[in-house]
């Protein structure tokens, strides 16, 4: 089996989230639990940080990995989805898996996930988690140091409480955010969101939530109450640039540098902060440790997508929020662009709220309609309509990124600005683009 047959196998056999949504989402731990079974329980030999919640947590937990990697922790990392290749849901110090592990593990266990009915996502935490347990094996500089990583950072799918990673019992839980999405599964209020993002929350473990919310910080206290859990809320442990340092972990978040570029990042690197000094209790991460990571996280783990620049006359940017609550802080970063013309070349899945999401979006901005080779993606006839009944203009529908992206670089001047987003597909058709240019 090679490996392109061996992820046709994965991708056809499984049911794929990005692919078939609600088709694809079992919720539940009993197929998980039994496959890890079968693969040794591995779970159970990796020492793993979770991370969950509406927004952030692939940022979160790259910059987490980056800093841990620094501190010269073997880091294994897992988060969702991918943006060009499968493999980089899976990797450790930055390295992804490697092709041959993904034949090994898909040749050895085909049967047992069509005989247990796995999801794909279920099927790549238990790789991931596979993996983490004997890596070292064919990793370059790991080579015969010993299997398994040191640490992993685990990042949540769908939810939490019933999210296949759910497997496992972290040394910390982390919850960035909760905002209305997905409510046909988590439940139509933030304090019903909250309550499956806290499933995360185990007993006597430490748990960080990146952003106070009046709706959901009740339910995240109750449930580290109940649990006699600790419970730190990032946003306000940090001191902001208008007021006197309150930090009991004496730290701004001014003093660091990032390779990540969007104004969210704040928000997020509020949330590493915090779980890096309780981190700090078991493991050693020296202050250049975490210079270091944060400076480099982008480049030591491979994240892309988030407000990323991949050209700079006209400025090109992608980036993947894909909700109202991401595209929301999207929104305000455009805003303060100073540029002739933006270039909006979007393209969203059709579950998306659009009523939630348009009136964010800029109104002077000039629009191409698009969408991404998937099924779940909106016909972009029907996204054009809907653009122009919230009076956003649209100056061209395609149904290709590739041709979207053209046209927006055709029409756009030196002075301009395209952006190019509104799913995570549509990023991850973009970026090829643009690679094969660099």
């Amino acid at each position: 089996m090679t490996y392109a047959e061996a992820t046709d196998f994965l991708f056809s056999s499984l049911p794929v989230w990005e692919q078939r949504g609600a088709a694809a989402y079992k919720p539940g731990l009993e197929r998980i639990a039994a496959f890890l079974s079968i693969l040794g329980n591995p779970q159970n030999r990796v020492r793993t940080i979770h991370v969950a919640g509406t927004n952030g947590k692939g940022s979160v937990s790259h910059m987490l990995a980056a800093v841990l990697q620094s501190a010269g922790l073997r880091t294994g990392l897992f988060t969702s989805p991918h943006l060009v290749d499968f493999r980089e849901r899976i990797r450790v110090d930055g390295v992804q898996i490697s092709e041959a592990a993904v034949v090994e593990f898909t040749e050895r266990y085909k049967c047992d996930m069509v005989r247990l009915g796995l999801s794909f996502f279920e099927m790549a935490t238990a790789m991931g988690l596979w993996w983490f347990s004997r890596s070292g094996v064919d990793i370059g500089r790991n080579a015969g140091s010993g299997l398994g990583v040191d640490i992993a950072v685990i990042e949540a799918g769908l939810g939490g409480r019933l999210d296949s990673t759910n497997i496992i019992t972290p040394t910390l839980s982390i919850i960035t955010n909760i905002a209305l999405e997905h409510t046909q599964y988590l439940g139509d209020t933030i304090a019903k969101i909250a309550t499956e993002k806290a499933g995360i929350i185990k007993p006597g473990v430490p748990a960080v939530i990146g952003e106070t919310d009046p709706e959901s910080a009740p339910v995240f206290c109750a449930r580290a109450a109940e649990l006699n859990s600790e419970i730190l809320f990032a946003d306000n442990q940090n001191s902001s640039p208008k007021s006197e340092p309150r930090s009991h972990f004496q730290f701004s978040i001014f003093n660091f540098q990032l390779d990540l570029h969007g104004d969210y990042q704040q928000k997020n690197l509020a949330t590493v902060l915090t779980a890096i000094e309780i981190l700090r209790r078991t493991l050693a991460i020296p202050d250049e440790a975490l210079q270091t990571g944060l400076k480099n996280a982008a480049a030591l783990t491979g994240l892309r997508g988030r407000w990323q620049e991949v050209g700079r006359h006209p400025l090109i940017l992608l980036d993947t929020a894909h909700n109202a609550h991401g595209l929301a802080e999207v929104a305000r970063q455009l805003a303060r662009q100073n540029r002739r013309n933006i270039f909006m070349v979007i393209g969203f899945a059709s579950d998306k709220d659009l009523t939630s999401i348009l009136p964010l979006l800029p109104a002077d901005a000039r629009y191409i309609a698009t969408r991404a080779d998937t099924p779940r993606a909106m016909p972009p006839d029907e996204l054009a309509r809907r653009l122009n009944a919230h009076s956003l203009n649209t100056i061209a529908i395609t149904d290709s990124v590739p041709t979207a992206i053209d046209l927006a670089r055709t029409s756009a001047t030196p002075d301009d600005m395209i952006f190019i987003g509104g799913s995570n597909f549509v990023v991850g058709e973009a970026l090829p683009v643009f690679e094969k240019k660099s």
